[in-house]
């Protein structure tokens, strides 16, 4: 997968809309004018730039883009990609560390597996996370490719806007709960099954809800939540695991460049912290 991470990852407090040229660049797939031969002939053909531009009219801008590495060749310029717009008063207004920001996250692909999907999203200015709400919170949209697809998306849209505010009032939900050491090792540990295999992974739960910066140090079940979605996703953690030979060696994790697993995690995880939330309440 290629991925366009504005300041790796919105790094700066501040981002730019993506341009034609910078998708182009990252994600080819958005200008495909045509389907992949496998698609039936039922499918209708509506290159995701013209999603991207109908967005963009009713204000929303991209600032991520991300393809994902097809192994066969014939699907090139067809892959599923994922696309993450900002709407542009916040693109436009001052930001500061601790801010999140509501963004909608668009899926798609031109080979037919899968729909135009609308998804919530959030932005941690803090950590440079971009999450993706589950959909026990709030429902992704789907449209399939036939009928008016660029009407359908702008409905699934402001469904999806309409119910931000109900997402919003979980995560201050979220910041109100206190986790201690054990229930904080508990959610990494839960969170570490989603990724990998019993008995597969090389890191442990301190690790994985480990603090990278100050303004992750509270203990609260956002910022826990946080942390382990970070570690997870973005790698980087230093552990040990054992080789077919049953041989000990030094692994560091790897990023989840796939889209659709990091679309996997990203909402499982959420439904984790939801599941705490739960048995704190």
């Amino acid at each position: 997968m290629t991925v366009f991470n504005i300041n790796r990852a919105y790094g700066m407090k501040n981002v730019n809309a993506l341009d034609n040229s910078a998708l182009l660049k990252h994600a080819s797939s958005v200008f495909s004018e045509s389907a992949h031969q496998s698609t039936s002939a039922r499918y209708t053909q509506i290159p995701t730039i013209h999603i991207v531009d109908a967005l963009r009219n009713e204000g929303w801008m991209p600032v991520s883009a991300a393809e994902t590495k097809v192994r066969d060749e014939s699907k090139k310029g067809y892959a599923k990609h994922l696309l993450r717009f900002r709407h542009t008063n916040d693109i436009t207004r001052t930001l500061n560390v601790q801010d999140k920001i509501s963004e909608i996250v668009l899926l798609n692909s031109h080979d037919g597996t899968s729909s135009y999907q609308l998804h919530a999203g959030i932005f941690r200015l803090a950590c440079a996370n971009g999450m993706i709400v589950a959909d026990s919170t709030l429902q992704k949209q789907c449209v399939r490719h036939s009928g008016n697809i660029i009407g359908n998306v702008i409905e699934g849209l402001y469904s999806i806007v309409e119910d931000l505010p109900a997402v919003n009032a979980q995560i201050e939900n979220y910041k109100s709960i206190t986790l201690n050491t054990e229930e904080q090792h508990a959610l990494a540990q839960a969170g570490m099954a989603l990724r990998w295999e019993e008995g597969e992974s090389p890191v442990k739960p301190e690790q994985v809800v480990q603090i990278n910066r100050r303004e992750d140090t509270a203990n609260d079940l956002w910022t826990a939540f946080n942390r382990i979605q970070e570690n997870i996703l973005r790698g980087g953690l230093r552990g040990l695991k054992r080789d077919a030979l049953g041989r000990v060696k030094r692994v560091t994790t790897r990023e989840v460049k796939s889209v659709t697993e990091n679309v996997r995690l990203n909402k499982a995880l959420w439904v984790l912290a939801d599941e705490m939330a739960k048995l704190k309440a």
